[in-house]
């Protein structure tokens, strides 16, 4: 990959197409089911940094936070042909960066291989390694209806 062709940063306004084509290529099935709560999704995100190599859109992270006491790192995803070459700790460092100073950042995520090494590399770390009783983490989903 030619750096000088890669280009990460923030970015607003998305066509729901190019979202679609890099959710797809990941197999976010979840999200391509409904392109308009995607692009609703991805609009509403209190951050949102993309990785274009060449224009292309080969990469994204987004968070939710109050900018103060909390960050939620929603996506990070990045096109399977572009997968190991630094680019989702680039995205990740930027989405941090701008929420350095909160002391809260949290994530929810799939039991993949290579994920907890993936997050753990980046400062993160899996709720059950706090120890016995000091945190606790919930999660709900709903279906919409």
């Amino acid at each position: 990959m030619d750096e000088a062709e890669l280009v990460i940063g923030p970015e607003s306004g998305i066509p729901v197409g190019e979202l679609l084509a890099l959710y797809e290529a990941v197999g976010w099935s979840v999200y391509t089911d409904s392109p308009d709560l995607l692009q609703a999704g991805v609009a509403g995100a209190s951050c949102v940094v993309t990785a274009r190599q060449s224009g292309r859109l080969v990469g994204l992270a987004r968070a939710l936070s109050d900018g103060a006491t909390i960050c939620y790192l929603q996506d990070v995803l990045v096109h399977p042909a572009e997968q190991r070459r630094g680019i989702g700790r680039a995205l990740v460092k930027a989405v941090l960066d701008r929420y350095r100073t909160v002391r809260q950042k949290v994530l929810l995520t799939d039991d993949e291989p290579g994920q907890r090494a993936f997050y753990e590399s980046l400062g993160y770390t899996e709720i059950r390694d706090y120890g016995p009783g000091t945190l606790r983490s919930f999660v709900r989903f709903d279906d919409g209806t």
